[in-house]
């Protein structure tokens, strides 16, 4: 454990990447991580704080509820003493990324990207849709789209990471060593 003087040198890390890369797995990893360092933080999957229905027509994926909930969620975490954010969810632009990052105050947290070959992203889907063939179809064609929009965009402090055959626990401690360097 790392002693309690230590402060990590971002205050918040966000981990992007397409549908299927592992980013919720891997936030709960460095939350994880950052506990045994004895770094207070929180995990917040912006899924779930965009999850209401019916969406906008002119914000399909509720960007602005994302950007409420997550400036709502992450002061109650702040205040409560969280030196840590980690976000896991996906973040298209550096407009957007800049006013998620304003959202939890933080004033340039570095950007983790996985990503994952092809067939392992289908593999996973399979089995996290196999119940709902029209979610899975969804993600199926929405996973290379969203790879080809992240990989052409340019994120200042971006370190991108391959979830293809790297245990999770490993760019967990990668991200982690990050934050906390």
């Amino acid at each position: 454990m790392v002693s309690p003087m230590t402060r990590p040198a971002y205050d918040a890390v966000w981990i992007n990447g397409s549908v299927g890369a592992g980013k919720t797995t891997t936030a709960d990893h460095v939350g994880e991580e950052l506990e045994k360092r004895g770094i207070p933080g929180a995990v917040i999957d912006i899924d779930w704080l965009r999850r209401a229905w019916p969406a906008p027509r002119d914000d399909p994926f509720q960007f602005e509820l994302t950007l409420a909930n997550l400036r709502a969620v992450s002061t109650q975490f702040r205040a409560r003493g969280a030196q840590v954010i980690v976000v896991a969810g996906v973040v298209e632009t550096a407009e957007q990324f800049d006013r998620c990052s304003r959202a939890i105050e933080s004033k340039q947290p570095p950007m983790l990207r996985l990503v994952l070959d092809a067939d392992a992203a289908i593999a996973r889907l399979r089995l996290r849709h196999s119940e709902n063939r029209s979610e899975l179809e969804w993600h199926e064609r929405r996973h290379p789209e969203l790879a080809d929009i992240l990989e052409r965009v340019e994120f200042a402090d971006e370190l991108v990471l391959d979830s293809t055959s790297l245990p999770v626990t490993d760019i967990a401690a990668i991200i982690a060593d990050k934050i906390t360097d």
